[in-house]
């Protein structure tokens, strides 16, 4: 500070190291001789992370994994100080920003992260180990510059302070609403693991965890207070550090998970995620891929290339054998018929059938209930009906699809197993439009989630998820928070009193809207009335059709075609129904009219049906009558062999005569009353002419002498003479008095019950008391008659339908208790039960008997077929219980 300025003057200054470079200003007369007592020693690394305006990272070039990395401290300056989120447990605030902390620290970021450097260690604080070192961008010192930036001086006054950072976001999900899809400017902070890292949004300065949508890498497990890696864990972290730390990206969020944010990092060479699959350091992860907006495709591509590759995580993958024959992998089909809320049945062009299940889709399925909701409720459920929106889903489906031309496109085949036979299952497309997406959009059923490692799943998959979480956010369907009420439907079929108090509501009705649930043959249909919200069995009125084949393959001819014919027609479709009246088994008789076509005269004409003579009275005779005529002439189908009447009579009496070799074995048998498919009573032919001997001279003895009313005093067990619906006189037996007025009778040559007045009731004359009662007890042998109320009365109305107003064979199988359990036969040697059990009405009943092993075994393969063709008590799959006898369960 003596020198003047005028005077020349020559130093000669020694360098030595010093902590901080010295940066001198010498007047300008003043020479400068600078020597070095030591060369520095210079290393070179890449910048990996900048901290603040005066710390950084660096590490070195990778060689067979992540390289070693070292943070350094730029020596002789000191940058303002970021701030820090304070721990909670503490109780301490957050730490805000210095002036220029963000400024500075962004400046050296930009110009550092990424690039190569060169650097010398000046000194290391021994008790830290923190170093401070010379750092070099080529020939440029940064802390020279930092300096002359004015961005490495803690200035007191004058300077702006930084936005606050907001560390933590109180309202996550309101945060996401209002940024979905917004792409934010950010900086990586912090890389966790090669998916997930910490970020802060810009211009706000949030402070987020993002996890990359729809990707999961290997990551680091926590045990005994020491991370684990799992196997390629650091490849995955070093490889996103190495491309997004501390670089300028674009975040777009997308999801929340855990108040973690779930979003799509994009750097200017494209979605991070995707270069993590693409190079074997992900996989693909189903519910992270539903919260993406666009880019699925390339996740899933990027994926099967690495795969394909067998790199990194996929080096031991070995791809799943398809089973789907390349031939039958893409078609087109009609819907017929809608089993389900997940399986349809399609016709094919070649007139064909095929169950097709849609891939990856789960229906709804029953709720879990309580113990005294089961106690209360012992009935057997009906699917369609109690299980919550599956009447709903499947409703959907009808309305969409039946009768309708689908794309279909398989995408797996599951195999049989325990019993179910194999599913086709597909993706379903009408138009545009994914079938399965749209049923799970309206909340009427649930992706099936697979394993990761189980590509046998629908092509849409991802579309699935994406369907789901809108109905998830809509409340829609089974997502929906208040319980749905229960559907409570009447089912009417086969129960004669409440289809005699509900026929007077159809007729007045005229023409009411059904749905045709069922086609069980040509002429019955089971028909759902949603306005009365009931189920109703149909006869079509004014024809006869052929009966369906069994299973022995003895059917009338045309039988099964018109049973076809009627499905195609009306099978889940929209119908209107005049009903005329009900018969004894309690089944509706009317008409029934598709799109104003009337199936009684449609099945006329196709002449698959023959007009009944009950048609004479109804309004649609003429014109049945020329659709007949029409057929007739041209000798189609069922009348192709047609014959007089007189001569089909005497066919049909030498049909029923009864085989030589069968008539010691056998009784000729009339069934005069029917308490259930297993249980009636019935009278034997070769006693008919006594009996009725017997009934007509009762009646004429009291015809001649009349019983005063009300003379004869009733007793419990007395047999008595009793006055019927017909006002003719019965024999029959007091089984309760039940009132001065009131007796219950049972009918001893008949075998039904009634209740009777007193006054309608006489002493029976003793001569009448020694035949015997000819209303025999029998019970049906090697059957086992179904629990479900509904399974029930369709058997029962089948076992009517075969064995009413007709002689039958009868021959006694087993006795138990007394009681003769018996085979029947029709006239053409049909054993019923045989029948029944074919047809999935009923279900065998093992016996151990040898002598009746041969008929076991053969009613056990019919129960197999039906069981196989799902038909009607296996229309929703195996019914057998687990603890059934044939599963090895012994109480």
């Amino acid at each position: 500070e003596h020198l003047h300025e005028t005077s020349p003057v020559h130093l000669s200054i020694k360098l030595r190291t010093v902590p901080c470079p010295v940066i001198c200003a010498f007047p300008s007369n003043i020479l400068v001789n600078y020597t070095m007592a030591q060369a520095p020693s210079y290393q070179h690394a890449i910048v990996k992370q900048v901290l603040t305006g005066d710390s950084i990272i660096v590490r070195g070039q990778p060689r067979g994994g992540p390289p070693p990395e070292r943070q350094l401290n730029l020596s002789g300056i000191n940058a303002p100080r970021l701030g820090r989120r304070s721990n909670a447990a503490d109780g301490k605030q957050d730490q805000k920003d210095q002036p220029y902390a963000w400024e500075s620290r962004e400046y050296l970021r930009k110009k550092l992260v990424g690039r190569d450097i060169s650097f010398c260690i000046d000194y290391k604080v021994p008790s830290s180990g923190r170093e401070y070192a010379m750092v070099l961008l080529g020939q440029e010192n940064i802390a020279e510059t930092m300096i002359t930036e004015g961005l490495a001086t803690v200035r007191k006054t004058g300077g702006k302070a930084s936005e606050d950072v907001h560390w933590n976001i109180s309202n996550g999900n309101r945060f996401l609403e209002q940024n979905k899809g917004k792409e934010f400017d950010a900086v990586i902070e912090h890389v966790r693991d090669g998916a997930t890292v910490r970020a802060f949004l810009l211009p706000d300065f949030y402070y987020v965890t993002v996890l990359m949508s729809g990707i999961k890498c290997p990551g680091f497990k926590r045990d005994n207070n020491k991370d684990t890696a799992e196997p390629f864990s650091e490849e995955a972290k070093f490889f996103t550090e190495s491309r997004i730390l501390q670089r300028d990206v674009k975040i777009k969020l997308e999801g929340i998970s855990n108040q973690n944010f779930i979003g799509s990092i994009h750097h200017p060479n494209g979605n991070i995620a995707e270069f993590l699959l693409r190079e074997g350091l992900a996989r693909c992860i189903d519910w992270s891929m539903a919260v993406i907006s666009s880019g699925k495709e390339k996740l899933r591509a990027a994926e099967k290339q690495a795969k394909e590759r067998h790199v990194r995580i996929w080096k031991s993958y070995k791809p799943s054998v398809s089973s789907v024959n390349a031939n039958e992998k893409e078609f087109s089909a009609k819907v017929m018929e809608i089993i389900n809320a997940d399986t349809v049945i399609v016709k094919l062009s070649d007139n064909t059938t095929k169950r097709i299940t849609f891939s990856s889709l789960r229906p709804p399925r029953m709720p879990p209930q309580k113990d005294s909701e089961n106690v209360q409720d012992k009935k057997k459920i009906k699917p369609l009906y109690d299980i919550p929106f599956m009447f709903d889903a499947r409703e959907f489906l009808r309305k969409k699809l039946i009768h309708k031309k689908v794309n279909i496109v398989v995408d797996y085949i599951k195999p049989a197993n325990d019993g179910y036979p194999e599913k086709i299952c597909a993706t379903v497309m009408i138009g545009d439009i994914n079938v399965a997406e749209a049923l799970i959009g309206k909340g009427f059923a649930t992706v099936l989630r697979h394993r990761n490692d189980d590509e046998q799943r629908s092509l849409c998959y991802d579309d699935l998820f994406s369907a789901e979480m809108r109905a998830q956010k809509g409340s829609k369907g089974l997502h929906s928070k208040n319980e749905s009420s229960v559907r409570r439907i009447a089912d009417i079929s086969g129960d004669l009193p409440k289809a005699k108090q509900f026929l007077p509501f159809l007729q007045r009705a005229g023409r009411s809207s059904g749905i045709v649930e069922f086609v069980a043959s040509g002429s019955r249909l089971r028909v759902y009335i949603p306005k009365e919200t009931c189920l109703i069995t149909v006869l079509l009125a004014g024809i006869t059709c052929p009966k369906t084949k069994s299973q022995r393959g003895e059917a009338e001819p045309f039988g099964e075609e018109a049973l076809e014919h009627t499905k195609t027609l009306c099978m889940q479709r929209d119908v209107k129904i005049e009903v005329d009246s009900t018969d004894r088994a309690g089944n509706f008789i009317g008409w029934v009219f598709v799109d104003n076509l009337n199936l009684s005269v449609e099945l006329v004409k196709n002449a698959l049906a023959k007009m009944h003579s009950s048609a004479e009275k109804s309004k649609y005779y003429e014109e049945m009558q020329a659709a007949e005529e029409a057929v007739k002439n041209a000798k189609s189908k069922i009348w192709a062999s047609y014959v007089e009447p007189e001569q089909k009579e005497d066919e049909e009496e030498v049909i029923q005569e009864v085989p030589k070799e069968a008539k010691s074995k056998k009784k000729n048998i009339i069934v005069t009353e029917i308490l259930n498919v297993d249980h009636f009573y019935a009278q034997h032919v070769d006693a008919g002419q006594k009996l009725e001997s017997m009934t007509t001279k009762l009646r004429s003895d009291l015809t001649s002498n009349p019983p005063i009313p009300g003379s004869y005093k009733p007793q419990q067990g007395a047999l008595c003479a009793a006055m019927y619906e017909d006002d003719e006189w019965y024999r029959a037996k007091i089984e309760k008095v039940t009132s001065s007025s009131s007796v219950e009778v049972f009918y001893i040559d008949y075998g039904n019950r009634g209740t009777v007045s007193s006054t309608r009731l006489a002493a029976l004359p003793a001569a009448f008391h020694s035949f015997a009662p000819q209303a025999h007890e029998y019970r049906l042998a090697l059957i086992q008659v179904p629990s479900d109320e509904e399974d029930k009365r369709e058997a029962l109305a089948q076992f009517m339908e075969i064995v009413s107003q007709q002689q039958l064979g009868m021959e006694v199988a087993f006795k138990v208790q007394n009681e003769d359990n018996v085979l029947l036969y029709t006239g053409d040697q049909l054993n019923v039960a045989k029948e029944l059990i074919s047809k999935g009405y009923l279900q065998v009943q093992y016996r151990r008997e040898k002598r009746l092993a041969k008929l076991v075994t053969e009613f056990k393969e019919c129960e197999n077929i039906a069981r196989m063709d799902r038909l009607n008590i296996w229309r929703y799959g195996d019914i057998t219980p687990d603890d059934a006898k044939e599963f090895g369960y012994n109480k």
